[in-house]
């Protein structure tokens, strides 16, 4: 690949995830057309813990095929992220690996998490207390990077790699790092994601105290319910979600089926709060301003936005005064829906997650309904898709993440032509 071109054009040609909406991409995209949730109740009062739903994959998917040295040493977010990425591989390259294609050192990997092995490192604690000793693999379930080193030496991808640990907007900056690693030449072909999985009790309670979590005791549609006025908080989820990046020229010299093109990413801080968004909403604001220069677009080029949404009173506020301060007039008229409503929220990979939501409208022509909003929001008074899931022709779409630290990302998409 020359350099003289730069900057390329990128695709992408692979998605993976796995959900409680499903085990694959498909099965997920199935569930939100089907208005079905991936969350369901608990009860965990008893430990102090005032969230009731939580969303979680009961039968995690095999790794079957997965050498044991590196199988072994994966958390459950590593494991579920890994999975994800066996699924864009093989999408993108039809049972051959990238290297078939590609010389290693232009393979990268940059697959993201938040909170990483915080499961397995707690309940490895107590273990270590009474005995001494515990599985020497927790060094590993520990290391944030764990996933990026996993998929490296499954697929020999010996070029470009990173770890962005962004909260909520992890999975997003993620794809924006690959984005620009093949964009400016250091890669020809990327992996870009990221995992997550919080179910032990102090991982719960830890981000349930702070009031991040829906109060909701009863009705699931209730509990995850974005833009609307009984919203009281996110349903915590778990998944992982994996694209396959290429650089344009090389795709179709490999002769691979270009699902999108990615022409904006944009990536803004807050400096504000670590849980709550900066109620200027400037760096949101120029999130969304820049994503859309770098794509050469304006406001009235999207047809779609798959918002942050995460049904906490805050953010829904906010992010509806950010869209309408960088789009202006435009914002009443472009479609938004949050899908978190089905999914939960699987933080550090929403943002890769939704991406693929995005992907699948636009292959489809199909916008996912904003569910259960039956009482919006006076603040929110944008077209959030309350009546059900909408048709249209999804050429040009924007992705939203939001996360806690007042990490802030966007990127758009583009049918590729």
């Amino acid at each position: 690949m020359s350099h003289i071109k730069s900057p390329y054009r990128v695709v992408i040609t692979g998605y993976g995830a796995v959900t409680p909406l499903g085990n694959n991409a498909a099965e997920s995209w199935q569930a939100i057309m089907d208005y079905r949730q991936g969350y369901r109740y608990i009860d965990l009062s008893a430990h102090g813990i005032h969230t009731h739903f939580v969303g979680r994959i009961d039968n995690e998917p095999s790794l079957k095929g997965v050498p044991a040295v590196i199988r072994r040493r994966l958390p459950r977010h590593a494991r579920l992220a890994l999975t994800a990425a066996r699924e864009a591989v093989a999408m993108a390259f039809d049972g051959d690996g990238p290297t078939s294609f590609y010389d290693p050192l232009m393979c990268g990997t940059v697959i993201g998490t938040g909170w990483a092995g915080m499961d397995e490192n707690c309940l490895a604690v107590p273990e270590f207390n009474s005995t001494g000793v515990s599985s020497p693999f927790n060094c590993f379930f520990a290391m944030p990077n764990v996933t990026t080193a996993a998929c490296s030496q499954l697929w020999n991808l010996r070029g470009y790699q990173n770890t962005p640990v962004a909260a909520c907007a992890t999975g997003t900056i993620a794809i924006g790092e690959a984005y620009d690693a093949i964009r400016y030449g250091r890669a020809s072909m990327m992996l870009a994601g990221a995992g997550e999985s919080l179910n032990t009790l102090f991982s719960v309670w830890n981000i349930d105290v702070l009031g991040a979590l829906s109060r909701e005791s009863q009705s699931p549609e209730r509990a995850s319910c974005p833009f609307n006025s009984h919203r009281s908080g996110f349903v915590l989820s778990e998944g992982g979600a994996v694209l396959c990046l290429e650089e344009r020229e090389s795709a179709l010299a490999r002769g691979a089926i270009i699902l999108a093109e990615i022409t904006g990413y944009a990536n803004f801080t807050d400096a504000a709060d670590f849980t709550s968004p900066a109620e200027d909403c400037v760096a949101r604001e120029q999130t969304i301003k820049w994503a859309l220069n770098s794509a050469e677009l304006q406001p009235s080029d999207l047809d779609y936005i798959n918002a942050h949404g995460t049904s906490t009173p805050l953010n829904d506020i906010n992010e509806t005064q950010s869209l309408k301060k960088a789009l202006g007039d435009e914002a009443y008229r472009i479609p938004v829906s949050s899908t978190k409503a089905y999914s939960g929220h699987l933080i550090a990979a929403a943002g890769s997650f939704e991406t693929i939501v995005c992907l699948q409208a636009m292959e489809t022509g199909i916008m996912p309904a904003t569910a259960h909003l039956t009482d919006p929001d006076p603040l929110c008074d944008l077209d959030y898709i309350a009546e059900g899931h909408r048709q249209g022709d999804v050429r040009r779409v924007m992705n939203l993440s939001f996360g806690f630290g007042g990490s802030n990302a966007a990127l758009i998409l583009e049918k590729h032509a």
